[in-house]
């Protein structure tokens, strides 16, 4: 038989390539607009977000409520009826990324072609249960394990602050070398990207990202065919789609060559045994196929092809096991008394209304001007790690600034004018005055004042009199904090010269959103 590879299948494949490329550059561009650009206006930079019917899915079981921002959801749920899991293949920027990966293994040997895999592909699925048990019960884990979420987060927290640490290495290096002019110019090309280069845990976030990627070596889109719960939900609605595989029983010459460079495990030989659930229509096993022997048809009538090995056994161990956790995730302290740490972004939702709906994506960190929205570490316990908690130490929340509301994606941030942002109470401000320049030493210092936002503002100076050491006594102006005009933004604490540990610091006591989390007296 004629050996001769389809170029209309390999033709597709070049532009599954094209089309992966292209939502990955606008995925990129999207991501890198969620920055303060002179003005208190961002965009729909969160709209990928919209398209995801699984975070729909979630967030309106865990929280009660249907978004109208995710009505775009159905259009990807409509596509993946009709055409199958041509999202995974052809659009998802994660996806992507880890095919892009595995092609790398690929092509340095690290990763071998080897006998087409069995088993496994249950796991994601057992993981989408898990979630969707788990927010049944309020828990949002969506955030731990959606792609787009996933790659979000570690672009933001890790992979964008290790380029900016690069960046600026690059910079000291170009003007040691007496390059001024490059100099100059990488500076103000890093000024305009504003990219914020400090973030709490964002090793670690980039650690577990670069595991998973590292596990490409082993098999080829390790996260897609095994873990990714998206990709299960879209594979339950693909099933009876339009594109059936179809084998010619007389070009095949059973090489299985499309089974062993299959990227998910869809598995198109042995006849009769491809799964359309898994298949991200890629076109590598017709494309690749000697004899052109794979076409995909379209088929009106609807088709039952093999399954997943998913049996309800299974489905109950995963819901059992996501009924049993939850309680787990809210063993915290913060449950008995709000910590002084958490601070939420203003326009956050109540706590619990707030971590039902946020996806810890990392939008509002990426946005944030002054780097001051970090990862949670365990401020809000298990179920609040790395929401977005406003860490004074690092930055604070610029007074003329709604950028973290307008792109937070599911809401958990509600969207702000500057007026009513400027309104919103967050914390409140406190003065050490072990620390306190003015109160300990005797020194003058108006910094905390000089800074504070509010009008009229929140510190105000009282004359006091500190003992020296000497016996002699000094009388300064001392800051106080008006506890009434205090919004708790964190520029006294972040701006304040003492540098270790700040004599003005900011708690989250007052905050307006919680009614519990007050002054046991009113003052």
């Amino acid at each position: 038989m004629k050996k001769e590879r389809s170029r209309k299948h390999r033709a597709l494949r070049a532009l599954r390539i094209l089309s992966q490329a292209g939502f990955f550059g606008l995925f990129l561009w999207l991501f890198f607009s969620a920055h303060f650009a002179g003005q208190d206006y961002i965009g729909n930079v969160e709209i990928f977000f919209h398209f995801d019917p699984l975070i729909a899915a979630a967030v309106a079981i865990a929280a009660r409520t249907l978004l109208a921002a995710f009505a775009w959801a159905a259009v990807t749920l409509l596509v993946t009826v009709l055409f199958g899991r041509v999202v995974c293949g052809w659009v998802c920027p994660l996806g992507t990324v880890h095919q892009a990966a595995s092609w790398l293994f690929r092509v340095t040997k690290l990763r071998r072609p080897r006998k087409p895999a069995e088993g496994g592909l249950a796991w994601k699925y057992l993981v989408l249960a898990f979630v969707l048990v788990s927010a049944v019960f309020t828990l949002d884990l969506l955030g731990y394990f959606d792609p787009l979420t996933f790659l979000t987060r570690t672009l933001a927290t890790s992979t964008v602050p290790a380029f900016a640490q690069g960046a600026q290495m690059a910079i000291g290096g170009a003007y040691g070398a007496g390059l001024g002019s490059v100099g100059d110019k990488l500076t103000q090309v890093i000024e305009t990207m504003t990219l914020n280069a400090t973030f709490r845990g964002g090793f670690f976030i980039g650690l577990v990202f670069l595991a998973f990627l590292l596990l490409n070596a082993w098999r080829e889109r390790f996260w897609c065919r095994y873990l990714c719960p998206t990709g299960a939900f879209l594979g339950l609605a693909s099933r009876f789609n339009l594109f059936k595989l179809k084998v010619d029983e007389q070009k095949c010459i059973k090489c299985n060559l499309c089974s062993i460079h299959c990227q998910t495990q869809a598995k198109p030989f042995p006849i009769g045994e491809w799964k359309s659930s898994e298949c991200v229509y890629c076109e590598t096993c017709a494309a690749i196929c000697p004899t052109k022997a794979i076409t995909f048809p379209t088929r009106f009538k609807p088709e039952r092809t093999p399954a997943v090995d998913l049996t309800k056994r299974k489905l109950l161990l995963a819901s059992a096991l996501a009924f049993f956790s939850v309680p787990f995730f809210r063993i915290t302290q913060a449950r008995k008394r709000a910590s002084e740490k958490l601070l939420r972004p203003p326009g956050a939702l109540p706590e619990p209304e707030f971590l039902a709906k946020c996806v810890k994506c990392g939008e509002c960190m990426k946005a944030c001007p002054t780097n001051a929205l970090q990862p949670a570490l365990s401020e809000a316990g298990p179920e609040g790690l790395w929401t977005p908690v406003l860490v004074p130490k690092i930055g604070y929340c610029e007074y003329y600034c709604s950028l973290c509301s307008q792109v937070c994606p599911t809401g958990a941030i509600k969207e702000l004018t500057i007026p009513e942002k400027t309104q919103v109470k967050i914390g409140t401000a406190w003065i050490n005055k072990n620390r306190c320049l003015p109160y300990f030493l005797g020194r003058p210092c108006i910094v905390c004042e000089e800074h504070c936002p509010t009008s009229p503002k929140a510190i105000k100076f009282i004359e006091y009199e500190s003992k020296r050491p000497d016996g002699t006594t000094l009388i300064q102006k001392a800051p106080v904090i008006d506890l009434e005009m205090c919004i708790g933004c964190g520029i006294c604490e972040n701006k304040c010269p003492v540098m270790d540990d700040p004599a003005i610091y900011v708690t989250s006591v007052g905050e307006q959103r919680s009614k519990e989390n007050r002054l046991l007296l009113d003052i």
